[in-house]
Formats: C-alpha cells, sequence, structure tokens
C-alpha cells in the first residue's frame, strides 16, 4: 500500500503497463505525471517543444509497437488536437493514453474548458477517474483497451485528482516482450484521402463496439442509497456527492465519452428524481439529457464557474449557505508576485515607465500583470505574444501611438513563439520582442527546454541557440541584455521602441532565483524620505511601516540582489555588513 498522488498513480498505471516512451509538454496540474513516470526504470520521457509535438511522437513510437504515455494540461489538448483527431482514424500500434488534465477554477490557466468535448469531438474514449487507486487501474487497463479498439485513450484528471494522495495497491510491470511490435501498413498509416476514407469507415465501427463496450464495463459504478434522490457524476466530483449527499443513490461514471446509455437509462428509471453534478460545465448534463433521459434541477443553483466542494453541493440541495474560505475576514490578501531578485521585475518596472503596450504571454512573467507594476494588456495563450504585438503594429499603422512590445518566456519561446516570430519575420513586421530568458519553464517547476538544453532524465542534448536562431530568420537588431541592470534595461527599451519601422528582439537572460538559490548579503533602508519608488517594484521582501509609511526591506526574504538600491535616488538603500 502506497500514498500516491493522482499524477504519480497514473505514471505507476502507464508503467505497470508496460509502457516504455513517454512524452509531454509541462503544464499544472499534469506536471507530475510524466516526471514520476521519468523516474521509472526501462523508460524513456521527454519534455517536448509542445503538446502537439509531444502526441506525435507518442503515435510514433506507438506505431512502431511501443506502449506509450502522454501527458498535458486542458489547453495543451488544444495545442494536440490536430494530430489527436488524425489519430482517432490511423488507430495505433502498442497501445497509447493520453491524460488531459483539467483546472476547474482556474488555479494556473488561462480558462476552464472541460476536455470532455474533445473526447466526444475526435471520438476517443475518455476515462475519469474518481481517486488515486482508479487513476492507477483506469490507466493500467486503458492500454489493453487501446490496442483491443485500435485507439487512443484518454484519461482525464482534474486538480483534485492530480494532487490529491490517496493509498494505492501498486502491482507488478508486465514483460516488455508482450508488446507488438512494428508492421508496414500505409493503409492505416498514410491518412492520405484514398486510405482515411476507409479508415473513417473503421471508426465509425469502432465506436459502435465501444458503446457496447461502455455499458458492459466496470469503470461505471452504482451505490444504491434512497430512490428518492439519484445523482449521475464522474471524476472528483464522485468524492464531494458522497460527502455532501451520502443518503443519495449515485451512479459513478468511470466511462464518460462514450457513454454508457443502457446503464444511464436503468439507472434513471430506478430513482424519482435524476440529478446531473459536474463542474465548470454541462457537458455531462447535455449528454444525459440526448439519451432522453429527465434530468432535475437542484432546488437552489450551482454555479457553473468554478470548483465544486462539497458544500456548494449540499447547498444546492438544503439552502444552507456554505462557508467561503477564499474570503473570510480579518485574513489578509496573499496575491501572487513575482520572487524577491526575479530577473523579470526591472524589465516590466521600465516598460510600465515607457507606458507601453504589452502583449504578454503564459508564464509566471504573467504576474507583471499584477499591481504595483501592472503593465501587461493582453495574455491569451501561448506564443499569442508576438502574433499580437504584430496585430496591434498592423491595426494603430502609422498613427501616433503608444509602444507595442511582446513579452514572452524562453520556454514558451520555443513551445509556439518561435512561429509567431517567424510569422511577423515572413510579413516584415515592425516593433520590439523581450525574450525573458531565464533559463528554465519556471512556472510549472522549472523543467527543461530547448533553449537551456536540459532534458527531463538528464540524457545528452543540444542547447539551442536564440540569436543564431533569431539571426537566421533575418532579424538585424538581437540585442542580449542583463536584466538585473536597470540602466542596460531602460536603454534596450528605448533603443528599440523608438525605431517604429524595424523589428528588434531584446533577449534579457539572467537564470530563475529558484534555480541558482543564491543568497547575497541582504539590503537594508536607512533614512528613508518616504518617497515610496522601491514599492514600485513589487518586491515581496518590500514593505511599508504602517504607522510611519516608510518603507523596509524583510532581511529573510531578500536575496541582495539589489534592483531596489538602484532605483533609490537618495541612496537610502544599503548592502547590509
Amino acid at each position: 500500500m502506497e500514498l500516491l498522488s493522482g499524477n504519480e498513480a497514473i505514471a505507476q498505471g502507464a508503467w505497470e503497463a508496460g509502457a516504455t516512451i513517454g512524452a509531454a509538454y509541462p503544464g499544472t496540474p499534469s506536471t507530475e505525471t510524466m516526471e514520476a513516470f521519468a523516474r521509472k526504470p526501462n523508460v524513456y520521457a521527454e519534455w517536448c517543444t509542445n503538446e502537439k509535438v509531444a502526441v506525435e511522437v507518442a503515435l510514433g513510437a506507438s506505431a512502431a509497437g511501443a506502449r506509450t504515455l502522454v501527458t498535458m494540461k486542458h489547453v495543451g489538448v488544444n495545442v494536440a488536437a490536430d494530430p489527436l483527431f488524425t489519430a482517432a482514424y490511423t488507430g495505433v500500434g502498442g497501445g497509447m493514453v493520453v491524460l488531459a488534465a483539467d483546472d476547474p477554477g482556474m488555479y494556473s490557466s488561462q480558462n476552464e474548458q472541460d476536455s470532455h468535448y474533445y473526447a466526444q469531438a475526435a471520438h476517443i474514449p475518455m476515462l475519469d477517474p474518481s481517486d488515486s487507486q482508479e487513476a492507477l487501474d483506469f490507466t493500467k487497463e486503458a492500454y489493453s483497451l487501446s490496442e483491443r479498439f485500435d485507439v487512443p485513450f484518454f484519461i482525464r484528471s482534474t486538480v483534485r485528482i492530480s494532487h490529491t494522495r490517496t493509498t494505492v495497491e501498486t502491482g507488478e510491470r508486465i514483460s516488455e516482450n508482450d508488446i507488438k511490435g512494428y508492421e508496414s501498413d500505409p493503409s492505416k498509416w498514410v491518412m492520405m484521402p484514398a486510405f482515411a476514407k476507409p479508415r473513417r469507415k473503421v471508426q465509425l465501427e469502432r465506436i459502435d463496439a465501444l458503446r457496447k463496450w461502455a455499458d458492459e464495463c466496470s469503470f461505471n459504478k452504482r451505490i444504491d442509497g434512497v430512490q428518492a434522490l439519484g445523482i449521475i457524476c464522474s471524476g472528483a466530483v464522485y468524492q464531494h456527492v458522497l460527502e455532501a449527499l451520502p443518503q443519495a443513490s449515485i451512479l459513478k461514471l468511470g466511462v464518460t465519452w462514450p457513454l454508457p446509455e443502457k446503464t444511464i437509462k436503468e439507472f434513471a428509471d430506478k430513482v424519482d428524481a435524476l440529478y446531473v453534478i459536474e463542474e465548470a460545465s454541462t457537458y455531462l448534463t447535455d449528454a444525459v439529457k440526448a439519451l432522453g433521459v429527465k434530468v432535475s434541477k437542484p432546488p437552489y443553483s450551482i454555479s457553473l464557474a468554478g470548483e465544486l466542494t462539497p458544500g456548494l453541493i449540499k447547498n444546492a440541495f438544503n439552502g444552507l449557505a456554505s462557508i467561503d474560505y477564499s474570503n473570510i475576514d480579518g485574513l489578509p490578501a496573499r496575491p501572487p508576485a513575482l520572487c524577491p531578485g526575479c530577473p523579470h521585475r526591472l524589465v516590466f518596472r521600465e516598460l510600465k515607465r515607457l507606458k507601453a503596450i504589452v502583449t504578454g504571454d503564459i508564464g509566471c512573467y504573467t504576474l507583471g500583470a499584477l499591481p504595483p507594476l501592472a503593465c501587461m494588456d493582453t495574455c491569451v495563450d501561448m506564443g499569442a505574444s508576438v502574433s499580437m504585438a504584430h496585430g496591434f503594429e498592423l491595426a494603430l499603422g502609422t498613427s501616433e501611438h503608444r509602444p507595442v512590445v511582446a513579452v514572452v518566456g524562453d520556454s514558451t519561446f520555443a513551445h509556439s513563439g518561435l512561429s509567431s516570430l517567424i510569422s511577423t519575420a515572413y510579413n516584415k513586421g515592425a516593433g520590439t520582442v523581450c525574450i525573458l530568458d531565464n533559463r528554465t519553464t519556471a512556472m510549472t517547476g522549472r523543467q527543461g527546454n530547448p533553449f537551456n538544453g536540459k532534458t527531463l532524465q538528464d540524457r545528452p542534448s543540444r542547447e539551442l541557440d536564440i540569436e543564431g536562431i533569431i539571426s537566421a530568420l533575418g532579424i538585424d537588431n538581437v540585442n542580449l541584455v542583463d536584466p538585473n541592470d536597470m540602466m542596460a534595461v531602460r536603454s534596450a527599451l528605448k533603443e528599440a521602441t523608438s525605431n517604429t519601422d524595424r523589428l528588434d528582439v531584446i533577449i534579457f537572460r539572467s537564470p530563475c532565483v529558484l534555480l541558482s538559490r543564491i543568497k547575497n548579503k541582504p539590503y537594508v533602508v536607512t533614512n528613508c524620505t518616504g518617497c515610496g519608488v522601491c514599492l514600485t517594484l513589487g518586491c515581496p521582501a518590500i514593505g511599508k511601516q504602517a504607522e510611519s509609511g516608510l518603507a523596509y526591506i524583510d532581511t529573510e526574504l531578500c536575496i541582495g540582489c539589489g534592483q531596489c538600491a538602484q532605483y533609490c535616488r537618495f541612496d537610502a538603500i544599503v548592502q547590509s555588513e
């Protein structure tokens, strides 16, 4: 018996099933899955440049006969959709499992999409574990099912499944000699129209077989309670329903596409009122209704926005208000912030000074949008900063306007920012692109990427040359700058944004402070005048005394970077003895 998170259990299930190859792009709440898989014996695992590439790597390995694991967060499924939809035509060689980790409540994401819709649209079966044991069991079985039905299988988790630890009975790994080998078959793998049309018929026959299997699958579980109250749910919501409505009859769906039609109808016939409870979506509700089953509404509404809790579910049925732990009187707010000494801080401070229009991107630097830096105008998806900056420049044209600056991290630049920059260069676009190269994929836990040369399993690698790649695009104005030097940052931004008819790229390179872990002698405030300029940096180590309004530095938090001292024109911030 072990205590595993859902992510660790999925990795264990893949390993026990004999999976030998894993491919992923890190994204919360999925990241730890591939990290856990990479630590297993006799496996190969890698971080890919993006989720699309990860699916293609895994699909190639599957075609060659290996069992493969692909992991990504829900918005990564958007990126991977192109190969995934066609993989539902080609099918697999060795079993292939894809983790889609959803984020209801948007704890670390830009939207709250439901990956069930991808399973439905692509016709890829989806399994929804409700705890770590099921995460292991469903994943392990999914490989045999993938090979049986000749199709990849989705495992869907949410943040509560991914990050909650529950007890798990682990097992042994199957013999790798049982894995099928490669057999050449262009009619299966070459998806030109002549071959894709017959594969579409294969897909339709498979869907019929999957629907029959879904009704027989033991992953769907029925818990008999009172006849008056019937609940259909899946995943983490099942645990919440058990706690909130222990008296209810429950149909927990382990297979959420295709739905077990017969099982659902039989359950509905045995209860007086049927309710569907789900998070941030109406997928299950609409699908059950589409079967001709009457779905009742709870006496009190359940919000479609945000993560569910037992209290919210209980409130929907008895009207008693649940405690909102996010807004308790007297608790101080704890907004996220860039770390003390973060190399991104001065870039945003100087962009704000320029009054620039800043198109941002996905990464910890997105925190530059929050006060007091408050210097980001857009953030949509991976790589959008560069493309949207080009769009801004096109729309604003020759009219007098604030400088437009794109800000993108090194890992995000490799993910999809590079293709955006290629497009801008190809179309002779102008503007300023800032690449914040902190030598890691920081936000998801400091993973490797092509521009720091660190691989998931510390295998030999190539550290790609950002400057060389950008110069190869024909962009002449490429500048490497130390982001911890205020005057250098200010000068580089001023120079780049003053030339409105050319494309400039500034690479601000300095390692994430969580990589270097260097802590110099802290700075202290002496003879403060109360001007407040140091507070505009948003450093967690700098505060304001409640009574006097004067600044102070928490020496336990300060890492001695000296960024604040560069802004104090009164020389009141000095390094301690």
